[in-house]
């Protein structure tokens, strides 16, 4: 894979519209898109589906959990609205739940090992006994014999979790940021270069381009720099 195959820009804008302005200006430079929860509750799901008709290719980032029933069901209908990759939280029945229905789809589905938003204590206030590392490390293992089509994760844990998953499974990471830029709400972060040597197979991206003065320019030195790492 290119560059161009491997950048995920997040579409983390309050409305259709702007969505609609952002894929506009980025134009061919971009293919990937991920959706979350801001903008599929503004209308955000049928403008997945319409950039999709069109040729781009989307990240539905749903981080499912529920019972299985639930969770087949809702994997079943996201395969037939055309998207490319789809999140659940990795608990192991759920996984098994998605793989199951998703059969035959295309679609990839990602398991959620720890929110690149999480460090030891936020995981300790929530009642885990595991560090981040080693909790994305035993998930991982987990995705992996799920028959998941990939993680995400940290690209500071990306390294060790294709050790755990092999080459062929993707490896989604969040918190990528640029040299200089603002960490916002993350805690773990790496530059683009870094992440793509450390093994992540695809980026997401959201601030350092969708709040850039020039969000082409801006995509534009992330591919660059993505590139040279290649």
């Amino acid at each position: 894979m290119i560059a161009r195959d491997r950048l995920i820009v997040g579409l983390d804008v309050p409305t259709v519209q702007e969505a609609e302005r952002l894929v506009a200006t980025l134009g061919d430079d971009v293919l990937f898109y991920k959706i979350g929860y801001q903008l599929a509750f503004a209308g955000g799901l049928e403008f997945a589906r319409d950039i999709a008709r069109d040729g781009k290719k989307v990240f539905l980032d749903m981080k499912l959990l529920d019972i299985d029933n639930t969770v087949a069901s809702g994997v079943e209908n996201i395969a037939k609205m055309g998207m490319s990759m789809l999140t659940l939280h990795a608990y192991p029945k759920a996984m098994r739940a998605a793989v199951e229905a998703a059969k035959g789809s295309g679609l990839c589905l990602l398991g959620v090992t720890v929110l690149t938003s999480m460090d030891e204590q936020d995981l300790t206030d929530a009642g885990y006994e595991y560090d981040p590392h080693t909790l994305v490390l035993r998930r991982a293992e987990q995705a992996r014999l799920a028959g998941m089509g990939g993680i995400v994760c940290s690209a500071e844990e990306s390294k060790a979790v294709r050790a755990v998953i092999g080459p062929d499974m993707a490896l989604v990471t969040p918190g990528i940021r640029p040299a200089g830029a603002d960490k916002g709400d993350q805690k773990r972060v790496m530059t683009p270069a870094d992440a793509i040597r450390a093994g992540s197979s695809h980026l997401v991206v959201a601030r350092p381009i969708v709040k850039a003065a020039e969000p082409l320019a801006a995509a534009r030195a992330i591919l660059a720099e993505m590139t040279d790492a290649l």
